[in-house]
């Protein structure tokens, strides 16, 4: 999974990319066979994995070189989208339209292939964000616990994450944070990366076992569930900046 130790971007390396200046975040892999570039979901970071002896100025004439390629995916980044009567977000996975109406209950009421609610127009982003936070925590809590008991460990603090670089990240303490967008994903990229988490509390690494005990943890297809991040992650940007 995409789990980028994020720096203080004030002091990260910068590239030019399109004409904007880009911090460059480079992680180290023990399990990397060569270096490999990516744009940050909301295309606000270049991210270089790198092997673990690889110097860092490699990674940054690396990334460098592949300014044209990135200028190119910055481009397909979606503008945040208005949220407003008829506007399609996904949830779990599946397309729902927004059925607003100022005179029904300002209280969302989720339908199929629909989310409807009422009240101001004019908060109602912000009150549409509150309620897939809320439906979020409650989805991740039991992700969490279900693999914490795989793991034979006590669910640890669990926290929504509002990161812009990062799907989920377990500090040195057991604190695991996981970025709200993902109730949004099909259910099971979002398991995957509490998977990966829940992993990280017994391995603090990505070493084999690391990569041992997540394949032993998550029981559906871990590459399809970063093929899936890879290829639709930057799109849960598109709707909530």
């Amino acid at each position: 999974m995409l789990d980028w130790l994020r720096g203080d971007p004030r002091q990260d390396p910068t590239i030019e990319v399109g004409g904007v200046l880009l911090p460059v975040q480079v992680r180290r892999n023990a399990l990397a066979k060569r270096l490999t570039l990516r744009l940050a979901p909301d295309g606000k970071a270049v991210q270089v994995t790198i092997p673990r002896w690889t110097p860092t100025r490699e990674a940054l004439a690396f990334a460098r070189q592949g300014a044209p390629w990135l200028e190119q995916q910055l481009g397909k980044i979606a503008p945040t989208r208005t949220i407003a009567d008829g506007t399609v977000i996904p949830f779990r996975g599946l397309p729902h339209a927004i059925r607003h109406d100022p005179a029904h209950p300002r209280k969302v009421r989720l339908e199929e292939n629909a989310i409807r609610l009422g009240g101001p127009a004019d908060s109602l982003a912000a009150r549409l964000e509150r309620w897939l936070r809320g439906e979020a925590q409650a989805k991740l809590a039991d992700d969490l616990a279900y693999y914490c008991a795989r793991a034979g460990k006590m669910p640890p603090a669990l926290s929504l994450s509002g990161a812009q670089r990062r799907w989920g990240s377990c500090s040195a303490k057991g604190v695991i944070r996981i970025n709200w967008r993902l109730i949004m994903a099909p259910d099971t990229v979002r398991r995957s990366v509490v998977a990966h988490e829940v992993a990280h509390l017994s391995h603090f690494d990505h070493s084999p076992e690391f990569h041992a005990a997540l394949r032993a943890l998550f029981e559906d297809d871990l590459s399809a569930a970063d093929r899936w991040l890879k290829r639709e992650g930057r799109s849960l940007y598109s709707h909530f900046g």
